[in-house]
């Protein structure tokens, strides 16, 4: 049962993200962002609100491990963990060669990581993957809620030959560079799917190949309600050159992985030999089609859910569709 207190943050988070998603309709997607990056009063309330229901009400009641609603942290580093040090890569690096290989196309990038791992934690809030020795990490935020976090809006962030941080501000960050890019409760925030779109191109050039992008997004509905949105960010992020490895449905939220592949035309080839009707170049969210109670996703997050709300997808007749299941 929320508290409370529990109500009343998720309350003031559901209200910054539907006034932005407003603005955008009203003002523009880029003049309502601006504005919004400029509101020094909501974003410092808004980091305080995250950082505390994270810390006391979402993390307090994910110590169960039998509990599935589990923390998106503990999931991203868990599947983190069986990729690298497990060398769970390695399938998907023969898999990526065999298709290369039935294209015709030739590979001139290669896996090659070393611990710790390098993540880029986006929209990091107060830094929750600090506790994870196998990390090394650059946490950034719109606006941090302690000075463990950099300033940077990930959204006009510069790519170049290298990271250029100042006085606790990231202006610049080098392509090719980063193990895991992590977007935990991120394109929610973002108010447009060309946004977000924008955002996830930014991580696929600041990955190395074969490079992870973990993406966490609330959704209390069950699985097959917004199916059809999951299967249509697929598509999308395949267009960008990236593969769905993992997929989770828990009862609040949907857990992904994606990895950028050795060579675009990989990821293509799925997008191109799987693209149904419905599917088209967008990352929308249920909030953008005004059909989903964002108070009920965050209020409802930790609450304890049975097997009938999780499902992990296994398409293991697909090339490049294939899921982990644990």
């Amino acid at each position: 049962m929320a508290t409370e207190e529990h109500k009343q943050l998720a309350q003031y988070i559901k209200e910054v993200h539907s006034s932005l998603r407003k603005c955008s309709y009203e003002l523009g997607v880029q003049k309502a962002w601006f504005e919004h990056c400029e509101n020094k009063e909501v974003l410092t309330t808004y980091a305080k609100c995250m950082e505390k229901l994270a810390t006391v009400h979402w993390e307090n009641n994910c110590d169960d491990k039998s509990n599935t609603a589990t923390s998106r942290i503990q999931w991203s580093t868990d599947f983190c963990y069986d990729y690298y040090v497990n060398k769970g890569y390695l399938k998907f690096c023969a898999r990526e060669k065999d298709i290369s290989q039935k294209i015709n196309i030739k590979l001139d990038k290669f896996e090659h990581f070393t611990l710790p791992l390098k993540l880029l934690d986006v929209g990091s809030c107060y830094n929750p993957f600090k506790k994870y020795e196998f990390f090394n990490v650059l946490p950034i935020d719109l606006y941090p809620a302690n000075n463990s976090v950099y300033q940077c809006d990930f959204l006009k962030l510069e790519i170049g030959e290298k990271n250029i941080l100042e006085h606790n501000n990231v202006k610049q960050l080098k392509q090719d560079s980063y193990d895991i890019v992590t977007f935990c409760f991120l394109l929610e925030y973002i108010p447009h799917s060309d946004l977000r779109i924008e955002a996830c191109i930014k991580a696929y050039k600041l990955l190395k190949p074969g490079g992870l992008l973990i993406i966490n997004t609330p959704d209390s509905k069950h699985v097959g309600a917004n199916a059809k949105l999951m299967k249509n960010w697929q598509y999308t992020l395949a267009c960008i050159g990236f593969s769905r490895i993992k997929y989770e449905k828990f009862k609040h939220m949907h857990c992904l992985a994606y990895r950028k592949c050795l060579h675009k035309e990989i990821a293509a080839r799925w997008a191109t030999l799987y693209k149904q009707p419905f599917m088209e170049y967008k990352l929308n969210i249920p909030q953008d089609f005004l059909c989903e109670n964002d108070n009920e996703i965050l209020v409802n997050y930790t609450a304890k859910s049975d097997d009938s709300y999780k499902t992990t997808e296994h398409f293991a007749e697909l090339p490049f569709n294939s899921e982990i299941v644990d």
